[in-house]
C-alpha cells in the first residue's frame, strides 16, 4: 500500500493534470513541493522579475496550505535562477520577507539556462504539523 498522497491546490488540478506531476507529494509526515514558478492562474509567466518570485512564493504557500503546512514547516529550500548574479538582490528582498526569523530553512540556489518561459523557480521540504 501507497504511503504516499498527491497534494494539489484548488483551482490548479488542469495545470498539474496537463504536465503530470502532483504539486506536492505528502509523505508520513514530509511534504516534497514540486518547483513552484510565479505562474498565473492559466499557467503563463507573471511579468516582471519581482512579481514573478513574488507569485512563486505565493503559489509555494497556497501548496503548503492545501496540505495543512505554513512557511514556518519548510526544511529545505531549491531555488533556481536563469541569471542569479542580477536577480539575487530582488530574490531576496521577497525571500527575506518571508522568513524573518531562525532557524532558516536550508537554501541551495541553483542557476540554470532554462526554466520554461520563467525566470525563477522554487521548490521545497516541509514537516506537516503535528
Amino acid at each position: 500500500m501507497s504511503q504516499k498522497k498527491a497534494i494539489i491546490p484548488a483551482g490548479r488540478h488542469a495545470l498539474y493534470e496537463k504536465h503530470g506531476y502532483s504539486a506536492a507529494i505528502q509523505s508520513k509526515d514530509l511534504l516534497f513541493v514540486s518547483g513552484q514558478v510565479g505562474s498565473l492562474e492559466d499557467g503563463s509567466p507573471e511579468m516582471g522579475f519581482e512579481k514573478q518570485v513574488t507569485l512563486a512564493f505565493e503559489n509555494l504557500r497556497k501548496t503548503l496550505a492545501a496540505a495543512g503546512c505554513t512557511f514556518d514547516d519548510i526544511i529545505d529550500i531549491t531555488t533556481f535562477h536563469t541569471d542569479p548574479e542580477s536577480q539575487l538582490d530582488a530574490m531576496m528582498k521577497v525571500k527575506n520577507s518571508i522568513f524573518k526569523e531562525t532557524p532558516y530553512p536550508a537554501w541551495t540556489a541553483v542557476g540554470v539556462t532554462w526554466l520554461a518561459g520563467f525566470d525563477f523557480e522554487i521548490k521545497a521540504i516541509a514537516r506537516l504539523p503535528s
